[in-house]
């Protein structure tokens, strides 16, 4: 049985390399060169999914992480900030994970283009911050965005906006993978193009894939060059993901032989993040689980807060040189993650991906920082978007900042309904946003409007019905109400 299973394994691959081959041999110009190098990398992935059986983690192995491996963030706030923090930051370089669309919110582009507070957008907002921070200190950290084949055309147009602002911005291109039919595990392109039938059969292969792409684009080697050398990579809609120089401080004050490479920012978990990756212990080393990679019979217990009390925030500090070495080594090892998806009118496909935290294990002296909750703000719905937009923050140098006016730290929770999930249509149910300082709980459900100077406070329910329409006047406070169908306003 094993020896079928190997030489179906061989078949396999060497179909996979031969319709590689055959793609290639239509790629035009430079796009030819970088092809090559992205199919390598494609190539090696699909190697490991033919090999890889069953769950990547042995539920049994698994430990908590020990006391000292997951630092907390008071621990390493009250070394404070040396004279020279200006030198500090000039080893370091921010890097943004731009890959993403703005479908999911109903956005055509780029996601980093969506305005999400005063007209800034994403990028402005980034942009702001770091300009602030080479100001302030004097001190010259760039700018790296990681763009997709999705995203780069429409990011480069806007970065023109830039040139005055006191930032270098660079940018390179994550891999350019094919999606392989579930069935014949082969690639469904049949060229190199990536419009008409080939719309759909392309894919960015994950954020994991950060570091063979920054590598391979020699932006990795140019920086190091400069005298660069961490990098603080975080994904572009995450308006909590500021460059914090408490933790820039503790990883550049490391003695030598304990320098740590890759510092992963943590924070509590609640019911809501469930689903988000853990640092676990595992065969001597920190490692990231992720739901994925949970054998069906423990996922409830991967949930539970109890156990696994802390998720990633995906803010992740990496020394660059360790990336260069790992790389050339061949030694960076991630877990795969197979997405599947249906194309073309129906067609399964999957698409292998990785994480960029899945590298932890492979690097020295990897650390956890249970950070503020804070530092993680992610805008992933019209209802995040709301929470940004309000009052319940204030906007100072790009970074938004819980109003010192709301009494308790935690954010209220709430839950826009399906008339509300596109920014467009979002935008014209509010005429303004409303006063949300003391809101526990938002939901709203149905063909629902907001007046001007709107006032939400402890939890508030708004229910229209199928067919009716709730418009909440301006000026109205509602506290503690339920409003249903017909405009009742009740008591909650």
């Amino acid at each position: 049985m094993a020896e079928f299973q190997e030489v179906m394994r061989q078949q396999l691959e060497s179909s996979m390399q031969a319709e590689l081959e055959k793609l290639l041999s239509t790629a035009k110009g430079a796009e030819a060169e970088v092809s090559k190098k992205d199919f390598e990398g494609f190539r090696k992935l699909f190697q490991r999914f033919l090999q890889v059986k069953g769950p990547s983690v042995e539920w049994a192995k698994i430990n908590r992480p020990p006391e000292d491996s997951i630092q907390p963030y008071d621990k390493i706030k009250a070394k404070g900030i040396p004279d020279n923090i200006a030198d500090s930051l000039n080893k370091l370089v921010v890097v943004k994970l731009n890959g993403g669309l703005g479908t999911s919110m109903g956005c055509k582009g780029p996601k980093s283009l969506i305005s999400v507070r005063n007209e800034n957008t994403f990028l402005d907002l980034t942009v702001q911050q770091i300009e602030h921070l080479n100001k302030t200190y004097n001190a010259d950290v760039p700018l790296v965005l990681m763009n997709s084949f999705n995203t780069d055309e429409d990011t480069k147009k806007i970065l023109q906006k830039y040139t005055h602002h006191r930032v270098k911005i660079h940018t390179f291109n994550q891999s350019r993978y094919p999606r392989v039919n579930k069935e014949s595990l082969l690639p469904v392109a049949k060229d190199m193009a990536m419009t008409g039938e080939n719309a759909d059969v392309w894919y960015p292969p994950g954020h994991g894939d950060i570091y063979a792409s920054f590598y391979n684009s020699g932006l990795l080697e140019q920086l190091i060059a400069e005298g660069k050398e961490y990098i603080f990579v975080s994904n572009i809609d995450n308006l909590g993901a500021t460059v914090d120089l408490y933790i820039l401080n503790h990883l550049v004050s490391q003695p030598n032989g304990k320098r740590c490479e890759f510092i992963m920012e943590v924070t509590d978990k609640t019911r809501a993040d469930v689903k988000g990756g853990t640092l676990i212990q595992y065969d001597g080393k920190l490692r990231l689980l992720e739901i994925a990679q949970v054998p069906k019979a423990h996922v409830d217990e991967f949930k539970s807060v109890t156990k696994f009390k802390i998720f990633n925030t995906n803010n992740l500090w990496i020394s660059l040189s360790a990336i260069k070495r790992l790389q050339e080594q061949n030694a960076m090892d991630m877990e795969i993650i197979v997405n599947p998806k249906t194309i073309n009118g129906g067609l399964n496909v999957i698409q292998l991906e990785t994480a960029v935290g899945a590298a932890i294990k492979c690097f020295d002296n990897a650390l956890g920082i249970n950070v503020p909750r804070s530092r993680f703000l992610p805008v992933k719905t019209t209802s995040d978007l709301l929470l940004v937009m309000s009052n319940l923050y204030s906007l100072e140098a790009g970074s938004l900042n819980m109003s010192e006016r709301r009494e308790f730290p935690t954010t209220p929770h709430v839950k826009l309904g399906s008339s509300f999930t596109k920014v467009q249509e979002y935008v014209t149910r509010f005429e303004s946003i409303p006063d949300m300082l003391e809101l526990d709980h938002l939901t709203v459900s149905g063909d629902v409007t907001f007046g001007k100077q709107v006032s939400l406070k402890g939890t508030v329910i708004i229910i229209a019905n199928h067919g009716d329409r709730i418009d909440i006047p301006a000026g109205s406070m509602l506290e503690n109400k339920i409003v249903s169908g017909n405009l009742r306003i009740l008591d909650h």
